[in-house]
């Protein structure tokens, strides 16, 4: 076991330093004569989690790790072919040769080691065949045990009322609580990658915003939050400005961080058996526990059928042992998950400490089925522990059944992050390029209050954000609960304005008053004022930060590089959802700023976006095409 155990360590180790040198290899996956592309193919490096999908033409590009590799190519009713390719190699050509017909449909699929991580071969029975169709492309049914939605969902979203117009003369202010999750990014990144369009109600366009790491200033005094505020004008309405409201957390080195408390929940009900759910959790955990420090204690609990403690709270410095209880973790049985949430919440609350980071890290696909699993009796839970100190922070893993509305309840009214795992990579950057982020609150219960000069704001909104507004008298109520920020994050807003003057978007106005009459008063310069409240982790009472915009018109390829990366992900995410106020706004528009926004892309999230904004661009025309 001990064997095991060291080869596990070691390929973790490796793939995440592999995972830091990345170049691009491009190619075609056709069929035996070359004659016609294989479409949704899986391209994967042989071992790994590094994956793409061919488009119509079997064409696809995919970012790997140096070095020499084997790449292999997989498609429904197609032998699994395998190419190796040297480091210096560019360009990669496959030819699939058709199975059997007898073996059509019944397909082995064996996904072979993923970064340290056994996987068992997996039949799959009843699979459709591969067909062309009027275009004279093949298009396989997608590759089974891949991580490809199945046909028929049972996923969860709540709905999203977007944001509208306001008048400045008629309502001033805005008010909602921040958001750093971004589980709706890499969900949505599911979804394009496995050749479907997001549900509507799966964007949320501000974690789409927010998903990239923007390089705004930390404060440099006391407080542990820095205000930056511009504008320019509105990429998909000319005649709009856009606003953005940026925070910026400080950095705190790793030795100066708390000591942390954590249990990690995993759910090990049967639901959790696929090969994106439980083997990606413990990859997830054990990418986690390689940061784990000797003053850090991790416990471990599970639940199903009934929830149990695998591993009681254990030092950071016996990693083996923590590695080796993660590893034993096995699927099977119903969902208790209200059951393992108290437990989980016993043994944070027998190990905590006052000056320590007390966290349960809850690791499921949501699909509670089983005991007290109501969203109102999970929210008290979550709530009453939450006032003793003890966070909870929540993983989201798989599809088909994934309950992404109750996921985001629960974080949110755990004063945690929310983050959607869809890959190891993901889990690679939640648990160690941002570990202080994810783990250590600098800042709670932050909320935004901008208050807009009527002089120059005809009216406004708010891009996304629908499930975070707050009522403008919950800004100065220090009992009213808001959202934390993690060492080091960052959060953007972006507001679009229609300047006085302007022509009047659709907007509930109010009929003018009859015993009064608005008279615009005060400053002559500014378009608003930022104001902004925390709370220091440790106390109840919370401080007060204030940022003025001063007005100060430019184009938007004058704005700064971050402020035209935010504007391409909101122009993505109202694309994604059709929005009423996606104005003018083109696939073409929003690859033409993404391009011109990526700079400085170390681990290349920037160049992912653009090519999901391609793969969008294709399936929306395929779905046009479908509905004709």
């Amino acid at each position: 076991m001990k064997k095991y155990l060291s080869l596990f360590l070691l390929s973790c180790l490796l793939a995440i330093d592999a995972s830091a040198q990345l170049r691009p290899v491009s190619g075609t996956v056709k069929d035996k004569d070359g004659n016609a592309g294989i479409y949704n193919t899986v391209v994967r490096v042989k071992g790994t989690d590094y994956m793409t999908a061919t488009d119509k033409q079997g064409n696809f590009t995919l970012k790997v790790p140096a070095g020499a590799i084997i790449l292999e190519a997989i498609a429904t009713s197609y032998k699994r072919a395998e190419v190796a390719v040297s480091p210096k190699q560019g360009t990669v050509h496959f030819r699939l040769e058709l199975l059997p017909a007898a073996k059509r449909a019944r397909v082995a699929l064996q996904d072979s080691e993923a970064r340290g991580v056994m996987a068992e071969k997996t039949y799959i029975k009843g699979v459709m065949a591969a067909k062309a169709d009027h275009s004279g492309y093949i298009m396989p049914a997608p590759t089974p045990g891949l991580y490809i939605q199945p046909a028929a969902s049972t996923e969860d979203y709540s709905p999203i009322n977007e944001n509208i117009f306001h008048a400045a003369t008629d309502q001033p202010l805005s008010t909602f609580s921040v958001d750093v999750d971004r589980a709706s990014y890499s969900n949505v990144r599911r979804f394009l990658n496995n050749g479907q369009l997001p549900p509507p109600d799966a964007v949320r366009v501000e974690e789409m915003i927010n998903y990239f790491d923007y390089k705004y200033k930390g404060p440099s005094g006391q407080d542990p939050v820095a205000i930056y505020a511009d504008m320019a004008i509105c990429p998909w309405n000319i005649q709009h400005q856009l606003v953005r409201i940026a925070l910026k957390g400080k950095q705190v080195d790793a030795h100066e961080l708390p000591p942390s408390n954590l249990v990690f929940l995993v759910d090990v009900s049967g639901s959790m058996e696929s090969a994106n759910k439980l083997p990606l959790v413990k990859r997830a955990f054990a990418a986690l526990v390689q940061q784990l420090r000797p003053q850090d204690k991790v416990s471990v609990v599970v639940y199903a059928g009934a929830a149990g403690v695998v591993l009681p709270s254990t030092s950071g410095n016996e990693k083996t042992k923590i590695l080796e209880a993660i590893e034993n973790l096995q699927a099977g049985g119903s969902t208790a998950g209200g059951a393992g949430i108290q437990l989980a919440y016993k043994i944070a609350a027998e190990n905590m400490s006052k000056h320590s980071n007390n966290r349960v890290i809850l690791a499921t696909d949501g699909d509670f089925n089983v005991g007290p699993s109501s969203d109102g009796e999970l929210q008290r839970i979550i709530e009453t522990e939450k006032k003793k100190g003890i966070f909870l922070s929540v993983l989201g893993f798989g599809m088909g059944n994934y309950k992404d509305n109750k996921l985001e309840l629960l974080a949110d009214k755990g004063n945690g992050n929310y983050a959607y795992i869809d890959n190891f990579e993901e889990a690679r950057r939640t648990f160690v390029t941002e570990f202080g982020g994810t783990l250590f609150t600098i800042a709670k219960d932050v909320k935004l209050q901008i208050e807009f000069n009527p002089k120059f704001v005809q009216s406004y909104r708010l891009v996304g954000y629908e499930n975070r507004m707050l009522q403008h008298e919950d800004f100065n109520n220090d009992q009213k609960d808001a959202g934390d920020m993690g060492v080091g994050h960052t959060v953007t807003a972006l507001y679009e304005i229609v300047p006085v003057g302007g022509k009047i978007p659709a907007v509930n106005w109010v009929d003018p008053l009859k015993y009064q009459q608005m008279a615009i008063t005060g400053n002559v310069t500014e378009v608003l004022t930022v104001k902004l409240r925390y709370k220091q982790p440790d106390e109840e009472k919370s401080r007060l930060l204030q940022k003025v915009l001063p007005y100060g018109s430019r184009t938007i390829q004058e704005a700064p590089e971050d402020f035209r990366m935010a504007a391409a992900a909101a122009a993505f995410g109202q694309l994604l959802r059709n929005s009423a106020f996606k104005g003018t706004a083109t696939w073409k528009d929003v690859l033409e700023l993404a391009g011109k926004s990526r700079g400085d892309d170390p681990e290349g999230y920037r160049a992912e976006f653009v090519q999901l904004v391609k793969k969008a661009s294709l399936l929306d025309r395929d779905q046009d095409k479908d509905n004709e």
